[in-house]
């Protein structure tokens, strides 16, 4: 989806891409390039950040390399666009922060659902009264991912919670959470499964003004009811609601993960390497969601790790 959207950015173009060569997941590296028409293939990260007709560099490795490689671009003066979570903990993403400021380049986390029109209305109904106060934020996400994806992913916690965090934070409009409590479990069809991952968990959180947060997240099954919460978000508030539900806009693709395909979704990821480009890079503007917003997003969500662990409520500090 990335490679679709530098294509047909304005300003953007795309030179070429690395894997590591061990990737299980495109094992050949050459024939994916040319189905992504990729024009070079570099043999290296190292040769790659060496190129200097490249001017920005989209980390989209596994998220525990994100630090090496995203530091590793910036030391040669390269723009970095990193996907979603950011880094292995708060303590990486300080440092990709403190790095990106000492290199002076842009640093920006893929955080590609609120690049999302509908979502950019709610935020406006919220900066300008229209809602009133806002009283409950529900971010609801049920679709079933089959037991080899699982297995391949690191619990539906940091995989679908880092989004539903930097959703609320972006929707929170300066408000930051106070408190959290929250449960995960695993539930699978077969007895011995192949993720040990956690595939449902529920997150709570308040402000400090009293606003109650609700995430909720879902591998285990889809929604299949009229009004399926597949991916859904409503903000309700003292003056009105808004609601925004992925099934306005759906097809059947039996050969993809989901039952239910959220068809504009590749548009988060062209809105997004879009304002990185062309409103970060090339604007000098801010990113709608930034590096400060990754590092609350993980801060909440060690917060609830740690309210499952002890099994209570957890302060965020």
């Amino acid at each position: 989806m990335h490679c679709d959207a530098l294509r047909s950015i304005p300003n953007a173009e795309l030179v070429g891409l690395w894997n590591r060569p061990d990737c299980p997941i495109v094992p050949d590296v050459a024939k994916r390039a040319a189905e992504l028409g990729a024009p070079k293939v570099y043999t290296s990260a190292e040769e790659l950040v060496s190129d200097g007709s490249i001017d920005a560099v989209l980390i989209l490795t596994n998220y525990e390399t994100h630090l090496q490689y995203a530091k590793l671009a910036m030391d040669r003066g390269k723009h970095v666009l990193v996907e979603k979570p950011v880094a292995a903990s708060v303590a990486e993403m300080e440092e990709l922060q403190m790095h990106a400021e000492r290199c002076g380049v842009r640093c920006m986390p893929v955080h590609n659902y609120i690049y999302e029109p509908h979502l950019w209305r709610t935020r406006d109904m919220i900066d300008s009264g229209k809602l009133g106060g806002v009283h409950n934020i529900y971010i609801m996400y049920n679709i079933h991912h089959p037991e080899e994806v699982c297995a391949r992913l690191p619990g539906i916690v940091k995989q679908i919670g880092t989004h539903h965090c930097y959703i609320a934070l972006y929707l929170l409009a300066g408000q930051m959470p106070e408190m959290v409590s929250a449960f995960k479990s695993t539930l699978r069809d077969a007895p011995q499964g192949l993720a040990p991952q956690e595939n449902l968990a529920t997150i709570s959180m308040r402000t400090k003004n009293g606003t109650m947060i609700h995430l909720q997240m879902n591998f285990a099954s889809d929604d299949h009811s009229s009004d399926a919460w597949s991916f859904y978000v409503k903000v309700i508030g003292s003056k009105g609601a808004t609601r925004y539900s992925y099934n306005d806009w759906v097809v059947n693709k039996p050969e993809m993960v989901h039952s239910h395909v959220y068809e504009p979704y590749p548009h988060t990821i062209l809105a997004t390497d879009d304002h990185f480009i062309n409103n970060v890079v090339l604007g000098g503007e801010e990113p709608l969601s930034t590096l400060k917003d990754a590092i609350m997003a993980q801060k909440m969500l060690d917060a609830a790790d740690l309210s499952v662990e002890e099994q209570r409520h957890v302060c965020i500090q």
